[in-house]
């Protein structure tokens, strides 16, 4: 058994990806121009959804609920590393890396819920078109959100709790951009197999049973729209649910690839790279896939930019 505060270290150095003089100025430049799109595309949503009314819908609701995480989780991580990419110094203080840490577990699980009531809100649509406007009333798409974030947030105080009573006594090197937690487990000087064994009971729970929610629901969907005598009905059905299946592929397939594998010292440079597509990419591709694909959000980027009345 570990005991509270027991740790030597009093800060890690985050290794990044790479120290190249050649590779690193390409990286910097490449993940701000990333960070900036994400900030500003999902601002942009946020922006359309409060002053449109046309938007103010469960559907949208939800869309500006998963780019607020994107903006929160694009800001926790981003602006350090772009910072120790620029200077020679690599440190984090131990208690700001357990704050990341935390900080980016409640994003990521809040994610996973969000992303599941957005399934459920295309089956109502599509499945209980005639009850959706009772089902879905925004007092109550605002408590199942209000649900996601207290138990996105919760669960990952609950492993920040279990991760700070460890003892670090070095080294102090983490080999990640970021202060992810098997990333930081791997520098504990004890065993930690119980809490590598929590962690992954918890990745099953807060990733494959949304996914699992996510799947059944689109089982439904497919089943009705297949039942649907209109080729244009089943045209409009598939084109709303595409762009979340978009997005839910991009960030489990690569969340899943860090938290649902055994961890290794071979595999930190591929979770590394992992990292980058559901830290960076995925939530950069969020506003786009939304804004490209949904002709309610066009014109309301047309409405607010003065080109329609």
């Amino acid at each position: 058994m570990w005991t509270l505060n027991r740790t030597s270290v009093n800060g890690f150095i985050l290794l990044g990806f790479t120290s190249h003089p050649v590779l690193q100025p390409l990286l910097l430049v490449l993940f701000f121009t990333l960070s900036l799109i994400t900030v500003l595309g999902n601002s942009l949503i946020i922006f359309l959804v409060w002053i449109n009314s046309r938007l103010h819908t469960a559907m949208y609701f939800f869309i500006g609920n998963l780019s607020l995480l994107d903006i929160f989780f694009t800001l926790i991580t981003t602006p350090q590393m772009l910072a120790h990419m620029v200077s020679n110094t690599k440190a984090i203080s131990y208690n700001r890396c357990m704050s990341q840490l935390n900080l980016t577990l409640s994003c990521g699980i809040t994610e996973c819920f969000i992303l599941a009531l957005m399934a459920y809100d295309r089956y109502v649509a599509i499945c209980w078109p005639l009850r959706y406007p009772i089902i879905m009333r925004m007092p109550m798409c605002m408590q199942m959100a209000g649900i996601c974030w207290f138990g996105g947030f919760f669960n990952a105080a609950a492993l920040t709790v279990c991760t700070v009573n460890f003892p670090f006594c070095g080294p102090n090197q983490i080999n990640h951009f970021f202060c992810e937690a098997p990333a930081v487990l791997q520098l504990a000087c004890m065993d930690t197999y119980v809490m590598k064994v929590l962690i992954f009971a918890l990745s099953v729970i807060v990733l494959m049973l949304p996914l699992s929610f996510i799947v059944i629901s689109y089982l439904h969907i497919a089943r009705v729209v297949f039942n649907m005598h209109s080729a244009e009905g089943r045209q409009r059905a598939f084109s709303t649910c595409a762009t979340h299946l978009i997005i839910v592929v991009l960030f489990y397939s690569t969340i899943s690839f860090t938290y649902l594998q055994p961890q290794s010292e071979h595999s930190a440079d591929q979770e590394k790279k992992a990292a980058v597509f559901y830290s960076l990419v995925s939530p950069m591709l969020n506003p786009i896939i939304y804004s490209l694909r949904n002709k309610d959000v066009k014109e309301a980027v047309a409405k607010a930019m003065g080109k329609v009345n």
